[in-house]
């Protein structure tokens, strides 16, 4: 994951709600780990969850796509690592990448998301701040 737009950082430690009783991290919690970075992500990109609280215009997944190549285990830091990766007029793509702390090269999940903005409580699509384009320029791509 290399993307040249802006980028965010958290760490995770896996808990036991997160993993199976053999210790394993369940799939559906490596999303929630992503959850939590693309929301961070959202306020470098001037989506603040207060902000999206009163305006009601809020940035929704359309598509996932993950990759799990290695599984965490209870007890694990995780640092998940995450960035914009290009946009349209309506759309844009995330990618992440989910690593053990201690060993950076150990790669366990790749994972990219499409997004939308909703207009609610009328769930109708937005389009994506006109600034973008100029703070972004080689991230707009307009067919993608």
């Amino acid at each position: 994951m290399e993307p040249s737009g802006p980028t965010i950082k958290t760490e995770e430690e896996v808990m036991f709600f997160d993993t199976d009783l053999g210790g394993v991290v369940h799939n559906i919690a490596y999303l929630r780990f992503i959850e939590t970075a693309r929301t961070r992500l959202a306020g470098l990109l001037g989506m603040a969850l207060k902000e999206m609280a009163a305006t009601q215009l809020f940035p929704v997944v359309t598509r996932t796509e993950i990759d799990y190549r290695k599984p965490a285990t209870l007890g694990d830091h995780l640092v998940v690592r995450g960035g914009l990766e290009y946009f349209n007029r309506t759309r844009f793509w995330c990618a992440f990448e989910i690593h053990l702390r201690d060993t950076p090269e150990n790669l366990l999940i790749t994972c990219r998301q499409c997004l939308a903005l909703v207009q609610m409580p009328e769930g109708k699509p937005a389009r994506l701040p006109t600034e973008w384009r100029r703070d972004f320029p080689n991230l707009y791509r307009p067919k993608g």
